[in-house]
């Protein structure tokens, strides 16, 4: 009997038997999907987490304060408090950097505009802050050296703030009281999206100056960012940003400094490790299934014993019973794997849908990616869980005495 006919015959087999053939394949079908599943809701975790991080620029350098060193600070007799505009004007200074600007976080504001009220994050922004941000304006412009220097009482509208403070309307021109203080919008920005848990759709951006001198009353800033002249150079730059910061501050480390890019590398280690993690769990089920296999082909090599003795007495060779069962066995795995990887997609598909119907994931969702390397992988895997399982049933029906199976009742 040749393979392609070893085939035939095990699809018969399951027509034969489809309730237990199905049975059997469940634990492969629940594994396989599972599978699918994680690996592909990882592989878009991973795929959004790049692309985002590839919007803002690898060669970002974040420098900010780090309050987990408050108590070693103050047990070793530190002062630091965090950043200061001090800290912002002497890292603008190093020739290493083409960009360098400044934020303050405010938090929430209320903006009335007509009797229409909006919350939203109010954060004072220095110049060079839609360079290192990735920000274009869509409307207006962006304020100017001067506006900046003066702490004018201006605004900048994200792309939600503006549509539900004014709707279809040209906000442009037009003066907002923002937390009780008059202010006019003279720019709103190109729609963003959110993440990383922020959106900067929904914000209000104000001269650095003026959220100092207005509403902080002090010089302290929430993040530093800078750029370097090249990508090349970026090492350079943080190691110059450190000594300034050290210098600045009576060596006390109370800082980090980090690169988008060290932090993506941080973030897709979690991801893969929370991955396997998750995969180890999911291919218990096919464990499971292969075990499931393994009983129910020792219950087809019993049930045919004297098929099997038949078919040696007319001259079948031990390696032909052999892969006779494999075949059989790496069959129900496969079509059961076939399944599962189509349940699996489905399922994907069903959550990323869901999740963008959801806000609590942002505005895309949770992303669903089966790269072709997985769907190759959980197809071979599913096959070589029938043939490692279904090993010991073939070797024993291929072993069994001719004489005794025809004997057999």
């Amino acid at each position: 009997m040749g393979t392609l006919e070893s085939l035939w015959v095990a699809i018969d087999t399951l027509r034969t038997h489809k309730l237990r053939s199905f049975l059997t394949m469940l634990g492969v079908i629940f594994g396989v999907m599972a599978v699918v599943v994680m690996v592909a809701l990882i592989e878009g975790a991973r795929a959004s987490v790049v692309q985002e991080f590839e919007k803002l620029g690898s060669d970002v350098i974040l420098v900010t304060f780090d309050p987990s060193e408050r108590i070693r600070r103050e047990a070793r007799g530190g002062t630091v408090e965090g950043l200061t505009v001090a800290d912002l004007e002497a890292i603008r200074q190093l020739p290493e950097l083409r960009a360098v600007a400044a934020e303050r976080q405010l938090g929430q504001k209320e903006l009335i505009y007509r009797g229409e009220k909006v919350q939203a994050s109010l954060i004072g922004v220095s110049d060079a802050y839609l360079t290192v941000r990735a920000m274009t304006i869509a409307q207006g412009r962006f304020f100017d050296p001067q506006e900046l220097a003066q702490g004018e009482k201006l605004l900048v509208l994200g792309h939600d703030t503006a549509r539900k403070l004014f709707g279809k309307g040209d906000p442009i021109g037009q003066s907002v009281l923002v937390d009780g203080t008059q202010a006019q919008v003279i720019g709103v920005l190109e729609k963003r999206g959110r993440g990383f848990g922020e959106s900067p759709d929904e914000g209000v951006y104000i001269p650095l100056n003026a959220a100092l001198r207005r509403w902080g009353g002090d010089d302290d800033l929430t993040i530093i960012l800078a750029m370097p002249h090249t990508r090349e150079q970026t090492p350079a730059a943080m190691d110059a940003i450190w000594e300034t910061l050290m210098r600045l501050h009576n060596n006390q480390p109370d800082f980090r400094v980090d690169t988008l890019e060290s932090i993506l590398s941080a973030i897709t280690r979690v991801i893969t490790l929370f991955g396997l993690l998750l995969g180890g769990i999911a291919g218990l089920a096919l464990l499971v299934g292969g075990i499931g296999i393994m009983n129910i082909m020792l219950v087809s090599v019993t049930e045919r014993t004297r098929e099997i003795g038949l078919r040696k007495a007319v001259g079948a060779q031990r390696w032909h019973i052999l892969t006779q069962f494999l075949i059989e066995s790496a069959t129900l795995a496969t079509i059961g794997g076939l399944i599962g990887m189509g349940l699996g997609w489905g399922i994907g598909e069903l959550i990323e849908w869901a999740s963008k119907q959801s806000d609590a994931f942002g505005d895309n969702g949770l992303t669903f990616y089966f790269p072709l390397w997985a769907g190759v992988g959980a197809f071979l895997f599913s096959a070589s869980v029938g043939v490692v399982f279904g090993l010991y049933p073939a070797w024993r029906a291929a072993n069994l005495d001719p004489i005794v199976a025809l004997r057999y009742e």
